[in-house]
């Protein structure tokens, strides 16, 4: 029997066209480095997009692990640098009594976020911001520009986020929204269950000083306050509203939401218009806030002389 024989291999073997297709093997390889560089690259971009600042901004915390970061969102284009500089010292001095960190934003780090929405808006990508920055940080207290620390010397433990000190201050079974909202706050919250903190005027919630623990319910009420629906309604009082509107429609948030007197973290200046029942500040008030200085936007000269009463007793505690 005979086999047939395989060809004889030319010694000189004609040009053959080269297959354009790569090994599978090398394929998957390359699909996989590209995968791994498109990450790299993603990951880098939002790192430099949380942790960098223009030349607008003010000097923002590194990462902390203090108890409390206390955000405050300044307005540069509106603000002038005196005036900043006074409520940039009374929080630093606060914060280094207590052992907390202080964030300081600016506005037109957000603007990309909050479009054509009021710049007040800034106030939430700001607090998420240093909630990003600040992962070990246990609460968040967003403090507006336009207001001061009046007590140096009483710490949020003990004046407010105290377990003790926090239950005897909740206002339970109260309209949300003043004078007559029908949706009441939860009788039956508890400390444990509480997230937020926040007081109320003579007309609305107040979010211009407000604390919220980190959680994964503080990034989800941030998104949901952010959202776009809320920024493009064209609600009166912009943020103010949409909190008004989340608080009492939305029982997922409301469940978790202490309401406390005004006075307690919020206490209105005697000129500024809008304070609820004994919401006016009185001495020994832990902050003054100026209301009738943020409609306006820019400086308050009401601010200075609280400021210097401010100045004597942080030299004299």
């Amino acid at each position: 029997m005979q086999f047939a024989l395989p060809p004889r291999k030319s010694p000189h073997p004609l040009p053959s066209a080269r297959s354009t297709r790569l090994p599978y093997h090398r394929r998957k390889q390359l699909k996989t480095v590209a995968v791994a560089a498109i990450a790299i690259v993603t990951i880098l971009y939002l790192l430099s997009y949380f942790t960098s600042s223009n030349s607008t901004s003010a000097v923002a915390s590194s990462a902390s692990t203090s108890g409390v970061v206390i955000v405050t969102v300044l307005d540069r284009k509106v603000l002038s640098e005196s005036f900043i500089k006074k409520i940039v010292t009374n929080r630093e001095d606060y914060a280094k009594r207590h052992g907390y960190t202080n964030f300081f934003a600016s506005t037109s780090d957000y603007e990309d976020a909050i479009g054509d929405s009021p710049r007040s808006w800034a106030t939430l990508p700001a607090v998420r911001h240093a909630l990003a920055q600040n992962p070990s940080s246990k609460y968040f207290f967003h403090l507006s520009a336009h207001a001061l620390i009046m007590n140096p010397t009483k710490s949020l433990k003990s004046h407010l986020l105290d377990r003790s000190k926090l239950e005897s201050l909740m206002m339970k079974d109260v309209p949300v929204v003043p004078p007559d909202s029908i949706i009441k706050t939860f009788s039956h919250l508890k400390e444990k269950d509480v997230d937020l903190i926040v007081t109320r005027d003579g007309e609305d919630l107040s979010p211009g000083s407000f604390i919220l623990k980190n959680g994964d319910f503080a990034r989800y009420f941030l998104d949901l306050w952010f959202d776009p629906l809320f920024r493009s309604y064209g609600f009166a009082k912009a943020e103010t509203h949409g909190l008004d509107h989340i608080i009492q429609w939305h029982p997922t948030v409301l469940a978790r939401t202490a309401l406390v007197p005004q006075r307690v973290l919020n206490a209105y200046s005697k000129d500024s218009p809008g304070a609820g029942a004994d919401g006016t500040y009185k001495d020994g008030d832990l902050v003054l806030r100026f209301p009738g200085c943020e409609a306006k936007g820019g400086d308050c000269d009401e601010l200075d002389p609280y400021y210097m009463l401010w100045q004597r007793k942080a030299k004299n505690g």
